[in-house]
């Protein structure tokens, strides 16, 4: 407790007010012990922050359907036996697409991450940790009560502010630890996908009320506090070799041609706008093939997965779309876990494949080629397994070209990408939807 209080004290201090740049000794070695505490707390960290944003897509078909079902103070029943369709157009569409609750998902966490490299890291870690516990637990809360698909979606605006403002400050935290924790969140991000699509599926599957089972998720928020405050440990020293440095110094570094000088991460706090600008500049390799890769796969889970609808199955359309939900992010979960086995450079390769997976996915929404459900779970599972890769070798890539100074900056600017194709793929998603449920 005493060394977490410690790390919370200097890294507020760091973003506070400007320190003298006074050289300081080499950290300690914290141990095995103090390793695997901040390993497994930043996998915690990835879980409980991205948990409520993956359970309010997961739950988006049910909030949808809440206006189709006056009366159900549950929201939707939980449908475990197909009912008969008769809505007239062959999708069995909502009157609103999902891809409204991927915009209320995304919008705000795409305003927090714009305006963070502004000025967000002048406010301490703590306060925004505590505010993003809090608008989780609030999220699961009002669309757990909520009477109405208005009341629903500022909910999930709740989930949205509460991902998106933990994005960017555990991902700037990172500048302070040793680079491995970067994959260690990578995969509690890919867990709290996997978690959080099979635990709603699995619950409601069960016959538990999707109220009740938001509110039985009320724990994560909690766990989210507990791991920032009590897991943590003081920031250790930074890689002092070995493969990582190894690698690092055979590539060409991404923001500077010479050799990074000895600095603190915390330096990225007195950048001038001309340094922000250039590194910003210096990450567009990065950050345009994850803008890709996330319109690709969000448009195919926001803008087709509610169209692409069997009715030669025993699942009922609500549980199909909450299969599919489960499945894409089992793939995220397997590929954001492996860093350690396979590193991708060039990423363009995954935003490529991605694109090819919508073009194939949007025909069969328009053809109706594919003669089985189980198929279009295979390309599913795909999908998430490239959109995983792309996450987590992108921010890797970026740890490993940023001197120490820049690396904090470049990691909370970066995570703008996968928000921004997001939210294009929300936008266009929407008069797809309409478009295509109109037709006979």
């Amino acid at each position: 407790m005493g060394d977490s209080a410690g790390s919370r004290r200097r890294l507020s201090d760091s973003e506070g007010e400007e320190t003298a740049p006074e050289p300081r000794p080499p950290l300690p070695d914290p141990g095995p012990s103090a390793h695997w505490k901040n390993a497994m707390g930043f996998w915690l960290l990835g879980l409980c922050n991205n948990f409520s944003y993956v359970v309010m897509l997961s739950a988006a078909h049910d909030i949808l359907s809440h206006q189709r079902v006056p009366g159900n103070k549950s929201h939707v029943d939980p449908d475990p036996v197909p009912t008969p369709y008769s809505n007239s157009s062959r999708f069995d569409c909502n009157s609103v697409s999902t891809a409204a609750v991927l915009l209320a998902d995304i919008l705000p966490t795409l305003v927090i991450k714009l305006l963070a490299p502004l000025g967000l890291h002048l406010l301490p870690y703590s306060p925004r940790v505590l505010v993003s516990g809090a608008c989780a637990a609030g999220s699961f809360i009002l669309v757990a009560f909520s009477q109405s698909v208005g009341t629903s979606l500022c909910g999930v605006v709740l989930a949205s502010i509460s991902s998106g403002l933990g994005e960017v400050t555990f991902l700037s935290l990172t500048a302070f630890y040793p680079r491995a924790v970067i994959s260690w969140w990578s995969s509690g991000t890919g867990g709290a996908g996997l978690l959080g699509a099979l635990s709603y599926l699995g619950l409601t599957q069960a016959g538990l009320s999707p109220q009740h089972t938001l509110l039985s998720m009320l724990g994560i928020p909690a766990l989210l506090l507990c791991s920032y405050f009590f897991l943590l440990t003081s920031s250790e020293p930074q890689d002092p070799g070995g493969e990582e440095e190894a690698e690092r110094a055979a590539r060409q570094p991404l923001m500077s041609n010479e050799a990074p000088e000895e600095s603190k991460p915390d330096a990225s706090s007195s950048l001038s706008f001309q340094e922000r600008w250039t590194v910003f500049k210096g990450l567009l390799w990065y950050i345009i093939p994850l803008v890709l890769v996330y319109f690709a796969e969000y448009f195919i889970n926001q803008g087709l997965f509610e169209l692409l609808f069997f009715r030669n199955t025993s699942l009922s359309h609500a549980q199909q779309y909450r299969w599919y939900q489960m499945l894409y992010q089992a793939g995220v979960f397997v590929s954001r876990s492996s860093l350690r086995c396979c590193r991708i450079r060039f990423t363009w390769a995954l935003a490529l494949l991605q694109c090819l997976n919508l073009a194939f996915l949007l025909a069969d929404v328009w053809l109706s080629f594919l003669p089985s459900i189980y198929l279009v779970f295979l390309i599913i599972l795909y999908e998430g397994l490239l959109g995983g890769a792309a996450y987590v070798n992108t921010f890797h890539n970026i740890a490993l070209e940023t001197s120490d100074e820049h690396r904090e900056f470049a990691m909370a600017a970066a995570c703008i990408s996968d928000t921004l194709g997001i939210s294009l793929s929300g936008l266009v998603a929407l008069p797809l939807h309409n478009l295509l449920c109109n037709l006979s």
